[in-house]
C-alpha cells in the first residue's frame, strides 16, 4: 500500500467487513506526522488507494506506537479508546481517543531501557503491554484508567534482549501468543504466554518460525474491538 520506508511507525490495523468488502484502517507515521489511513479490498484485492486523514505532528523522536480499543461484550455500552507512544529519551505518553480525536491524558518517564512493547490486555479499567528491555528483562507494563502511574511488574530477568519487536494476540480466554522478531538475524521465535503472574508467568517455547523476517515495520490485523478481546493480564 505504500512506497518501501514511507510508514515509519504502525499500530495495530483492523479489519472490519463493509457492504463494498472489506474495510482496512488504522494510524500510521509517515515522517513527523501521524495519520489515519484507510482502504478498501474485495476479494483480496486492493480497490482504492488510502486514504490518510492527517491527526498531527511532532513524531519524528518517537519510536513506538500502539492503540488500544476496548468494548465491553453485550449488552454492555461502555466503550473507550486510547493510544500510547514511547519517544527516544524514554518517556511513555498517553491519549484518549474517541471517534478518531486524540486528547492527551499523561505521560510516564523512566522507559529508556525498552526496546518493543506490546498489547496484551485491554480491559475496562486498564491496558497491560509485555515489554522487553536492551539488558533482556521481560516486563508488564499495566496502565490504569485515569491518571494513576504504570505498574511495572518483572516477568523475566535475563535473556530477552534479541527481539527489536514483540507482537502478541490473545491465546485461549486469559493467555497470550508472543511473536518476538530478531531483525539482526531476521528470524522469529513463538512462545506461548499464561496469564501475567511476574516472575512465576509460564512461557512455553514453541520454536522457530519458518519465515524471513526482513520487513522494516511490523503491525497486527485485528478485528473490530468487540472481537479483539485481549486479558492477558
Amino acid at each position: 500500500m505504500y512506497k518501501p520506508g514511507q510508514v515509519r511507525l504502525s499500530a495495530r490495523q483492523t479489519e472490519e467487513p463493509v457492504p463494498q468488502g472489506t474495510q482496512r484502517g488504522g494510524y500510521v507515521v509517515i515522517g513527523d506526522a501521524l495519520y489515519w489511513s484507510v482502504y478498501l479490498t474485495f476479494n483480496g484485492q486492493v480497490i482504492d488507494q488510502p486514504v490518510l486523514r492527517r491527526i498531527g505532528g511532532g513524531w519524528g523522536n518517537f519510536r513506538t506506537l500502539e492503540v488500544s480499543q476496548y468494548q465491553a461484550p453485550y449488552p454492555g455500552k461502555l466503550r473507550r479508546g486510547a493510544a500510547y507512544a514511547l519517544r527516544n529519551d524514554g518517556v511513555l505518553y498517553r491519549w484518549t481517543v474517541d471517534n478518531g480525536t486524540w486528547r492527551a491524558a499523561g505521560s510516564y518517564a523512566g522507559f529508556a531501557a525498552v526496546k518493543s512493547m506490546t498489547l496484551i490486555a485491554n480491559t475496562a479499567t486498564y491496558d497491560t503491554f509485555l515489554a522487553n528491555t536492551r539488558g533482556g528483562a521481560l516486563y508488564t507494563i499495566r496502565i490504569p484508567v485515569g491518571t494513576a502511574k504504570p505498574i511495572v511488574t518483572p516477568v523475566r530477568t535475563r535473556t530477552w534482549q534479541g527481539f527489536e519487536t514483540l507482537s502478541a494476540a490473545a491465546c485461549g480466554r486469559n493467555s497470550t501468543v508472543l511473536l518476538g522478531i530478531d531483525s539482526d538475524t531476521k528470524t522469529a521465535y513463538l512462545y506461548a504466554v499464561g496469564h501475567a503472574n511476574g516472575l512465576s508467568t509460564l512461557i512455553q517455547p514453541r520454536g522457530k518460525v519458518r519465515a524471513t523476517f526482513a520487513d522494516p515495520v511490523y503491525f497486527r490485523w485485528v478485528p473490530i474491538p468487540e472481537f479483539d478481546v485481549a486479558n492477558g493480564d
